[in-house]
């Protein structure tokens, strides 16, 4: 027996129209159409910002980009569990779904966040391959297949910030680097160019924030939307941050 289609589609957003404002929910009740994300239901609300009990109102500010869950930007939390809203179905979605935005990163407005930390860890990790390239190099050093099939899954995270929001130290009052960042640092450490840095990168998270804070609560790999062995880097880059210390130790 088939299922009844809802007539609407309801939606109920966590609002805030700065970061010092105080925060709100909002109602809306859209015309149900089939196969619709909350990325096309947030157009909707954008083209005609009426509440449900008819009220006028602001459009809901969201960030967004490749709608493929490619680029990372569309991260907040449908119905109380971060991932990318771009591949969260209304038709696989309890409603009235809710809408936040994630709690980690300061807010700009409505559910959009600043993950500026995120890329300053990136920075500080150093990650990227430093390559010189005023002169031909010629091809570069050949992965084996092996080592590409470990390499691959690491090479896929697009700094969307879930594995962030789920870590329990990574936060405010922490200064801990979190889970993608140490993601990089084993992606580029793996990569037979990347190893010629591979110790400013370990020495990076042997320092305070760094990979010693993680508390393994492996929440990370959990929501993590392209399924990245987070917890097989972190145990990985924390074997090399300590062999790293016994070699500056005795050199």
């Amino acid at each position: 027996m088939s299922v009844a289609k809802p007539s609407t589609i309801e939606l109920k957003i966590k609002r805030q129209d700065r970061p010092d404002a105080p925060s709100r929910w909002e109602e809306f009740s859209l015309p149900y159409r089939s196969d619709m994300n909350v990325i096309s239901c947030l157009m909707e609300i954008q083209r005609n910002p009426v509440t449900k009990q008819g009220s006028k109102t602001t459009p809901v500010v969201w960030d967004c980009s490749c709608l493929e869950e490619v680029c990372g930007a569309c991260t907040m939390i449908v119905n109380g569990k971060v991932r990318q809203s771009c591949t969260a179905l209304i038709d696989q979605l309890e409603q009235p779904v809710r809408l936040e935005p994630m709690t980690k990163f300061p807010l700009i407005r409505d559910l959009s966040v600043d993950r500026q930390r995120m890329f300053d860890n990136l920075i500080r990790i150093k990650a990227w391959i430093p390559i010189d390239g005023t002169y031909p190099l010629g091809p570069g050093p050949r992965l084996s297949a092996s080592e590409q099939q470990i390499a691959y899954p690491y090479s896929q995270c697009m700094t969307c910030g879930c594995c962030m929001e789920a870590c329990p130290q990574f936060n405010q009052r922490s200064d801990f680097i979190g889970p993608a960042p140490i993601g990089q640092v084993m992606l580029f450490n793996l990569n037979p160019t990347g190893k010629m840095n591979d110790e400013e990168r370990i020495r990076a998270v042997m320092g305070p924030g760094g990979i010693a804070e993680c508390g393994n609560a492996q929440n990370c790999v959990e929501v993590c939307p392209k399924s990245i062995p987070l917890t097989d880097a972190i145990g990985e880059v924390g074997r090399q941050a300590t062999r790293q210390m016994f070699k500056d130790l005795f050199g």
